[in-house]
């Protein structure tokens, strides 16, 4: 199989679909991989070090597009790449459709088939390959966190851990899943006061024995949020709904209702973000400011350390990149219905029922669109 992978255009975006060694492997199967000129760049891979694996280097996005069946990238395809999709093209990316109508009409119009890595499920039903993103995203937002709390940021000036004799910052975690988790092991090991809000009594008992008296575990309810965010100096919002848009758990009024110089860091703002007063952001830009509240919300924030972020993507893309290329897209679907989870959009038709209730459209079967 032609597999092509483009240099990403989004905003401050520096991962790479495919390492080196990725592509190593590929070859090795036999398949002709494409890379676009420079797309390694941000991870230390030159285009010498894509060819030495056996990769064909191509000067533009349109050469990569034209010359490959399979498409690997990391972020969703911004409308210049969405032009250049054909109904036999296999996209394998993050898509985040359910917040994105522009997006997923674009897709749906270009018939081809389009695989999320956000939805594909395993066997225990958690979601591996937005996993490693989320381990990424739970660490950096407890660093954008304390750095906005900072003065010359907008914060209130405060150190996360304190100093012996001034108490730390209070750090809220709404969420208490991969990024909640990851979020809460930088905020404890910083000395923060960490509390996490969920409605799972069992991921509570989980962290409540993995962190012990450094978190304070609560049930999650309107009244609960209420009180601890109002009163936080940083909330993390690390809610996800397996293809659907995140809830807007905290409203306006909370917001208004926090002190100056708090930070709201939202880690939903690739699924439409959880704060009403959220919108997304990009590294160049973090951060806004609402009723004296930081807000950070950028939608692709693991790729600000895009060589830890695409060695630890690829770690759990790379078999089903090799799946996809030597059993062909359908019969890898067909064969393994974890990948199948990953149809989102598939010849003119929403495979994914979150994401096609979300857009106010009607699911189909996966399996009968692929055979349509």
């Amino acid at each position: 199989m032609r597999i092509g992978v483009p240099k990403e255009i989004k905003n401050a975006e520096r991962r790479v679909g495919l390492t080196p060694a990725s592509v190593r492997e590929l070859v090795a199967h036999g398949h002709d991989v494409l890379i676009e000129s420079s797309a390694g760049i941000g991870i230390g891979a030159t285009d010498a070090a894509y060819a030495a694996t056996g990769a064909r280097i191509v000067d533009s996005p349109e050469q990569v597009f034209d010359g490959a069946d399979l498409i690997v990238k990391v972020k969703e395809p911004q409308p210049s790449e969405r032009a250049m999709l054909r109904a036999d093209h296999v996209l394998f990316t993050y898509l985040h459709l359910a917040p994105d109508p522009d997006q997923a009409y674009d897709l749906i119009s270009s018939g081809a088939t389009c695989v999320a890595y956000e939805t594909v499920t395993d066997a225990a039903g958690r979601l591996p390959l937005l996993a490693p993103m989320s381990q990424v995203a739970g660490r950096m937002s407890v660093q954008a966190g304390a750095h906005c709390l900072e003065s010359p940021q907008g914060g209130a000036g405060l150190l996360l851990g304190g100093v012996p004799g001034v108490p730390p910052a209070n750090v809220v975690v709404i969420g208490g899943g991969v990024v909640g988790e990851n979020a809460i092991e930088m905020a404890v090991g910083l000395d923060a006061s960490v509390t996490v809000l969920d409605r799972d009594v069992g991921v509570l008992d989980r962290l409540a024995q993995r962190f012990g008296p450094a978190l304070r575990t609560v049930y999650s309810t309107a009244t609960a949020l209420d009180d601890l965010v109002i009163g936080a100096d940083l909330v993390i919002g690390a809610v996800l709904v397996k293809g659907s848009r995140a809830p807007r758990l905290v409203t306006k009024d909370m917001v208004a209702e926090m002190h100056a110089g708090a930070v709201l860091v939202d880690v939903a703002i690739d699924q439409g973000g959880c704060f009403a007063t959220s919108r997304a952001t990009t590294h160049d830009e973090p951060t806004y400011v609402v009723d004296g509240v930081v807000h950070y919300c950028v939608a692709n924030m693991p790729g600000a350390v895009p060589r830890t972020s695409t060695y630890a993507l690829n770690n759990v893309t790379l078999p089903h990149v090799l799946a996809l290329a030597d059993l062909g897209a359908s019969e890898a679907l067909r064969r393994d219905r974890f990948l199948r989870d990953g149809l989102n959009v598939c010849r003119g038709n929403v495979t994914d029922a979150a994401v096609a209730e979300a857009l106010g459209l009607d699911a189909a079967d996966p399996l009968a669109a692929m055979s349509a």
